[in-house]
């Protein structure tokens, strides 16, 4: 197993960014949110059994999952989220502990929105929080997906608090500021990751 830093923060932080400059400097970015949209695509197990459990008001015409009538459905009857959850969750940390296991990087960096509320940040050796302003994540959802701010908010409400999540953070990078500011921020936790990673090889070393 890998050296894995777990990368996390809430809506509208900007954990793409921060992800996007690791993968440039080489670093095996293994990503929760893609996993899950990978196990639910046409002709995967998952997409079946979630079709013939919802049936087809949860499809689209293309034959795709609609993600959007799925929420709807496990937001208004909380046995039918357990039963997604149940099918969903080890048939995602099956294919994340496989990408872990194929990873050629010296660290791997493991991003992961609900940490959090998921209670997986011991799963990693480290945990880098990017911390924004509530109020900068509101602004940027809003932005990005077109949603009023009382349905941003209403999102934010649902996450792990900031604090909760400065509470687990071991390092911290804050995105309230310029988008170039992130790329120095990276580089000086890329140097002491690969410090960190190194030594966890050779404390392994018999």
């Amino acid at each position: 197993m890998g050296y894995i830093v777990a990368l996390t923060g809430g809506i509208g932080s900007g954990k793409s960014t921060v992800a996007d400059a690791f993968l440039r400097l080489g670093i095996a970015v293994i990503d929760a949110d893609v996993i899950a949209r990978q196990v639910v695509e046409p002709g995967m197990p998952a997409l079946n059994a979630i079709r013939a459990h919802f049936g087809e008001e949860v499809m689209n015409p293309d034959g795709t999952l609609n993600r959007r009538r799925l929420r709807e459905c496990i937001f208004s009857d909380s046995s039918e989220k357990v039963w997604l959850n149940a099918l969903l969750h080890p048939i995602i940390h099956q294919e994340t502990q496989r990408q872990i296991r194929s990873a050629t990087s010296a660290y791997i960096l493991w991003v992961v929105p609900l940490l959090v509320e998921n209670q997986l940040h011991k799963k990693a050796n480290r945990v880098l929080v990017v911390d924004v302003s509530p109020e900068t994540q509101i602004q940027r959802t809003m932005a990005r997906d077109n949603v009023s701010r009382q349905h941003a908010e209403h999102i934010l409400a649902a996450q792990a608090t900031r604090e909760a999540r400065l509470a687990v953070a071991d390092d911290v990078i804050d995105n309230d500021g310029a988008p170039d500011a992130i790329a120095s921020d990276v580089a000086r936790l890329h140097a002491q990751y690969l410090k960190y990673a190194a030594q966890a090889v050779a404390q392994e070393k018999p």
